[in-house]
């Protein structure tokens, strides 16, 4: 029986999918980073949405072989701690895309019109149609796009029902691609930012995409132009956007920030920074259509963990360009056989680094495939070969 840790909070009907996989759960939402050490030792599950894993947590958890990230980006992992401790770490990509894209174009209409301050003049007894009467409209404008994924352009879409012009920006777009999928395309960041009215950020946290919207963007971009973030706060230079609303006039659409706090229910202390735009509290998943299908993501990945010990998703893997030694055996389906195979080569100080055996139908032959960190003498693919439980030897 798996025992399985979900540090925030979800649905009860997932509690219950994954009871019903054999597994006992321990819902505690309200953990939080310093206190999650305390409760994970006998995990060998861990699922989380917003509750950040540090190398701390990772150190005691001595059972722990998942951790599945409830959500898309996995920035609040510890992922060096956790590979190195061979913990797989999963996400549940595309599944929030459409509701990102829904608040991103709610904020970008109410950053045009104005809609937050003028519900918050009314509440306060002010009729001000002359001073939110202004609007620009935003048919026809052009909506610079940064990040052609898949919630970027599920905005893009979105964007042209609104009749906006699209241009786009992307480290793997080139004009060839951007003519195929009918958008603009900037070669630059700040090529994009000069030729926009509104733009809408759609990139992951990483070391290189940090403070990637910098000064020089926000001083590229039009007087009075939007601009959107509902990606991470990390990858914008918040010192530089805020100059920038004042420099340039600049109407901003915000749903995360930089150092955001943990939890549904804290204080927020960037209260100048709000005042000056339209934000939400990091809520761009969070709409019971995503939630449901993030559920059942989550669900499915820890099946298939349960079920075969690799889960779905894992997102930190060697990604190896260098080829490795491919060693394939076919062989009888016999006691002990893949046992010398292995013995042989753990004598010549070769690792095995993958492998996998498939039984053929009738139970009579396999065919093992093993990749190596290096490749077998000829003695030792000799000894093999004379083996007379193996059929036939093969490197490549």
């Amino acid at each position: 029986m798996k025992k399985i840790l979900i540090a925030d909070k979800v649905s009860k009907d997932l509690v219950a999918s994954l009871e019903a996989l054999g597994a006992e759960v321990r819902l505690h939402p309200e953990l939080t980073t310093e206190t999650l050490p305390e409760a994970i030792s006998d995990a060998e599950i861990l699922i989380v949405r917003s509750t950040k894993i540090t190398a701390d947590t990772i150190s005691v958890a001595k059972h722990l072989g998942l951790i599945v990230r409830a959500g898309a980006g996995v920035n609040t992992i510890n992922l060096e701690a956790s590979s190195g401790k061979g913990i797989y770490v999963t996400n549940c990509p595309g599944m929030n895309t459409d509701a990102v894209a829904e608040l991103a174009i709610g904020l970008l209409i109410s950053a045009d019109r104005g809609i937050a301050d003028a519900t918050q003049a009314m509440r306060n007894g002010k009729w001000q149609k002359g001073r939110f009467g202004k609007a620009r409209g935003l048919k026809g404008r052009t909506l610079g796009i940064v990040g052609t994924g898949q919630i970027g352009m599920a905005v893009v879409k979105r964007a042209k029902a609104l009749d906006m012009k699209i241009i786009a920006w992307s480290r793997n777009l080139s004009q060839e691609k951007a003519d195929s999928m009918g958008i603009g395309y900037a070669a630059t960041l700040t090529e994009l930012a000069a030729k926009s009215d509104a733009v809408s950020v759609h990139i992951a946290a990483a070391k290189d995409t940090k403070n990637l919207i910098s000064d020089e963007f926000f001083q590229a971009m039009k007087s009075g132009a939007i601009f959107l973030n509902t990606s991470r706060g990390e990858v914008v230079d918040m010192t530089a956007l805020v100059q920038a609303i004042k420099g340039k006039n600049l109407r901003v659409g915000l749903d995360v920030f930089e150092g955001e706090p943990e939890g549904s229910d804290v204080p927020f202390e960037q209260i100048e920074l709000a005042a000056k735009t339209v934000c939400t509290p990091h809520i761009g998943a969070s709409t019971e259509q995503a939630e449901e299908a993030i559920a059942s993501e989550v669900l499915h990945i820890v099946r298939q963990y349960i079920q075969t010990g690799q889960p779905l998703n894992a997102v930190n893997l060697r990604k190896s360009s260098e080829k490795r030694p491919y060693l394939t055996i076919r062989h009888y389906n016999h006691v002990g056989v893949l046992a010398s195979v292995l013995h042989m080569l753990r004598d010549e100080r070769i690792n095995v680094e993958e492998m996998q055996n498939t039984i053929f139908k009738t139970n009579e032959a396999a065919c093992c495939c093993l990749t190596l960190d290096k490749i077998p003498s000829e003695n030792t693919l000799q000894r093999l070969a004379d083996d007379h439980n193996i059929l036939e030897v093969s490197i490549a």
